[in-house]
């Protein structure tokens, strides 16, 4: 006996979450719930609390469309702004009484007798006719294993698990990457420590970020006339999306390169230093990352940045491949997130009892970036191919809850209980997108990237501009589906 059915169980509470919630409501479909692992929502704006958190998009487009924020402070907003903005979406939209936060999604298994999702939670069995995974990619923190680690004595994190009650003040600390969130967190904790490591494998190109305080009146002129800031919205849209001609075309990346340069020029005086700093892949294939205070940290004195790979790490160092030996107390791990193995992926097991895990064999991929072959009623937010590299992905995220949105129009006026893609569908569609890919920056640029499956396959982003694909999912297919 489960302990209880809804018509849509969703899964996460982060943007894609609250979102797929708040147009479910507004469909009159109030039969759901969001389940939540953690003790509130937020997803990844509520676990990346650490030192200098900011958002790499612009604030004005990261938001719903449907519930615009007049109230941003600055031009790219920090975590607790974005965690603050969904709280209260939640609450605006009513969506409280829907979640159940603290309780865990173990498995999700389909049962083709019932024509229903089985769900087994931390609070008990519930039952679906409808799943939604909202986890998104960047919700499991990737550690890489290193040997000895479990003999460090000293204290060690992941940048997205912060230890907030771990004061850095005096330390000898370690940070191992150099990826979008190191690069946030070692100009705040820099002055702190005594001794700061960076170990980097690969340097990442760096941005300055042209941050600025948006002012009182222009936030009251958001407030009182909406439709300057949708104008506001629009335009900074439309320029991210042109930055997506010199991402399919690396030859035209020069410009971009360029600034890079320059900007690395400026802050990186020493010329040994700035040689180690300096990538040798085209900007882009990695992802690009914003500061204009990362470059100044690394040039402290109290700064050492290693580029010799970890060969094991002691009780109270780490040792080089080379044989070097450099003392630390903490370690923190900037080194991102399970994106292509997403744990989620095997805990969720379709028609055939394989899960999707073992479907995708080392690379995801889904009709629309949504749904999967062999798994009814399932859809994926933020699924494979979704990702992008030049805007917001929320711009993505609306586009396929409004796809959900379509296909559960379809069921109730087909009388089908349960649909899923064509398997032809899906390959032509995943076939398409790969065949755009070719060629671009992310798949050409001679660089590994974590866009990349464990089988080579650009599987985490989509390849080009995101209005053809807000286009595409606007009109539902129904020849793309097949009742089970």
């Amino acid at each position: 006996m489960a302990d209880g059915h809804v018509r849509v169980a969703i899964v996460g509470s982060g943007f894609a979450g609250v979102g797929c919630a708040i147009r479910l409501k507004q469909e009159g479909i109030h039969d759901f719930v969001v389940f939540e692992r953690a003790d509130d929502v937020g997803g990844t704006w509520r676990d990346n609390s650490y030192p200098g958190c900011t958002c790499d998009v612009p604030s004005l487009l990261y938001s719903y469309s449907f519930a615009p924020e007049p109230e941003w402070r600055h031009a790219f907003s920090r975590q607790p702004e974005i965690w603050a903005y969904l709280q209260r979406c939640v609450r605006r939209f009513g969506i409280a009484r829907h979640l159940r936060l603290g309780v865990e999604v173990k498995d999700a298994a389909w049962n083709s007798g019932q024509r229903r999702w089985e769900v087994e939670t931390t609070a008990g069995r519930w039952t679906a006719d409808v799943l939604v995974s909202a986890v998104g990619p960047l919700s499991e923190p990737a550690v890489p294993a290193l040997a000895g680690t479990e003999n460090f004595q000293g204290t060690a994190f992941h940048s997205a698990r912060w230890r907030h009650d771990h004061d850095l003040s005096g330390r000898r600390v370690a940070v191992v990457g150099t990826g979008a969130s190191a690069v946030q967190f070692i100009p705040e904790i820099q002055p702190l420590v005594e001794r700061l490591s960076v170990f980097q494998r690969t340097p990442p190109w760096v941005l300055p970020r042209r941050d600025r305080r948006i002012t009182a009146p222009e936030r009251v002129l958001y407030r009182r006339a909406p439709a300057t800031q949708k104008a506001a919205r629009a335009g900074i849209y439309w320029g991210r999306e042109l930055l997506v001609v010199g991402l399919r075309h690396p030859r035209l990346q020069g410009w971009q390169q360029g600034l890079a340069l320059h900007h690395l020029a400026r802050n990186v005086p020493d010329p040994e230093l700035r040689a180690a700093l300096t990538p040798d892949y085209v900007i882009g294939c990695k992802r690009i990352l914003l500061s204009s205070t990362y470059l100044p940290a690394l040039a402290r004195d109290n700064v050492e940045v290693v580029t010799d790979g970890i060969a094991r790490v002691d009780e109270d160092a780490i040792v080089t491949r080379g044989g070097s030996r450099h003392p630390v107390d903490t370690i923190i791990f900037g080194t991102g997130f399970h994106v292509t193995d997403p744990p989620v992926a095997d805990r969720v097991r379709g028609r055939d009892g394989r899960t999707l895990g073992e479907t995708w064999a080392g690379s995801p991929s889904a009709y629309l970036g949504t749904t999967v072959a062999g798994f009814p009623n399932l859809f994926l937010l933020l699924g494979p191919s979704t990702g992008l590299g030049h805007t917001s992905v929320l711009f993505m995220v609306e586009a396929q809850i409004e796809h959900v949105i379509s296909v559960l129009r379809h069921l109730r006026r087909s009388g089908a209980e349960a649909v899923e893609p064509a398997a032809e569908s899906q390959r032509a569609y995943v076939a398409e997108v790969d065949r755009k890919m070719a060629g671009t920056v992310w798949a050409a640029g001679r660089c590994r990237s974590w866009y990349q499956d464990p089988t080579g396959r650009v599987s985490a982003l989509w390849p080009g501009f995101t209005w053809p694909y807000r286009r595409r999912l606007r009109h539902l297919d129904p020849a793309a589906y097949v009742p089970v």
